[in-house]
């Protein structure tokens, strides 16, 4: 039962994120918001964004282990595309592949570099 109370508490972050994930992409098109001119930015930056904390979750899980940076990413693009097929099931909307190869690829790349960037510095100044 020790153990239980320390790996939940890694989990619940990615767990939780990942739900948030789901749900959003539950929504069928006409239940999302439209931005009018700023549509596709918002929604591809949210898609970024939203993986990047994925990925982030996934390093907190690993107990931020510089060897695991690889393992948080893959975890975060293999979800990535989980959901876009998930998402080809929802009523007036479908599955992208860019969605998954660019904008959520890249948001867990830009996330973790950022971290690593932020850790090594903050490791040579100690």
């Amino acid at each position: 039962m020790k153990k239980f109370f320390t790996i939940v508490p890694r989990w619940l972050p990615s767990l939780l994120l990942m739900l948030s994930i789901f749900a959003f992409s539950s929504r069928t098109s006409s239940e999302l918001p439209n931005f009018h001119g700023w549509d596709y930015f918002i929604k591809k930056s949210a898609h970024a964004f939203g993986y990047g904390l994925l990925a982030l979750s996934y390093l907190h899980m690993f107990k931020w282990d510089k060897r695991y940076y690889w393992l948080a990413w893959l975890l975060a693009v293999l979800y990535s595309a989980t959901d876009e097929f998930h998402q080809s099931f929802v009523p007036g909307r479908h599955a992208a592949a860019t969605d998954v190869l660019v904008f959520d690829n890249l948001g867990a790349i830009i996330a973790l570099t950022s971290h690593y960037l932020y850790r090594s510095r903050n490791e040579r100044e100690d």
